[in-house]
């Protein structure tokens, strides 16, 4: 079939030990370490998690700097446990959730986050305050068993967030239970599982360093703002 121009694809994701892994779709997880709920606001009781998107174009796959975006004054880092599918799920269970998983990979949820408040004032939905360029920044995949362990994150050399996997109010599993109970999952879509408190402003310059126990770390440069 001719097409009226030349149809873009999205990103594949570089693995440690294998072809690398087409990607499909982004979905997160808000408000999933207590601590972190909290400085947002929130009470964190166990209740539905909350989702929400992120266009997969957001995706930040290689070394260049990532672009400080546009329209924002107070960009935030949050650091992310992601899991990458390689089964379809509908309604799954425990044990199907688990089976699904290709790998997991330290990612990046980059948030403006004064859009974000502005769009929560208003009730509006959160897609500009987490969708654009450069806003999923990830490193390389792992295939094995489920991390565990800490999660944290340093800014410049400085720690800016730490917990343990342990702290996940809605575990992995429960998450993509959870997630396929609402949409049916595909090969290629991530999961990005919430973050630790601690999240904060960084601006351009800055170098985040992120890191999950036992999967290759990812290193980070703010670029200048985009034109």
């Amino acid at each position: 079939m001719t097409t009226a121009f030349h149809p873009w694809h999205p990103p594949v994701l570089t693995v440690t030990d294998g072809p690398a892994f087409p990607t499909r779709r982004i979905f997160c997880v808000g408000r999933n370490y207590a601590a972190h709920a909290r400085e947002m606001g929130v009470d964190p009781q166990r209740d539905l998690p909350c989702f929400f998107a992120k266009p997969v174009d957001s995706l930040w796959v290689d070394d260049r700097p990532v672009p400080y975006p546009q329209a924002t004054g107070e960009l935030h880092h949050e650091v992310e446990l992601v899991v990458a599918l390689k089964d379809t799920l509908h309604r799954a269970t425990p044990d199907e959730a688990l089976a699904s998983i290709f790998g997991y990979a330290v990612g990046l949820d980059m948030t403006r986050r004064d859009l974000q408040r502005a769009a929560k004032e208003r009730r509006w939905p959160w897609a500009m305050a987490k969708g654009f360029r450069g806003a999923a920044p990830i490193g390389t995949l792992v295939r094995g068993p489920k991390p565990s362990g800490r999660i944290w994150l340093d800014v410049n050399g400085d720690r800016r967030q730490e917990a343990h996997l342990n702290d996940l109010i809605w575990s992995v599993e429960d998450v993509l239970v959870a997630l396929s109970s609402q949409v049916t999952l595909y090969p290629g879509d991530l999961v990005f599982t919430g973050t630790p408190a601690g999240v904060a402003s960084v601006g351009p310059g800055d170098r985040l360093h992120a890191h999950v126990d036992g999967l290759p770390d990812l290193h980070v440069t703010i670029g200048p703002a985009t034109p």
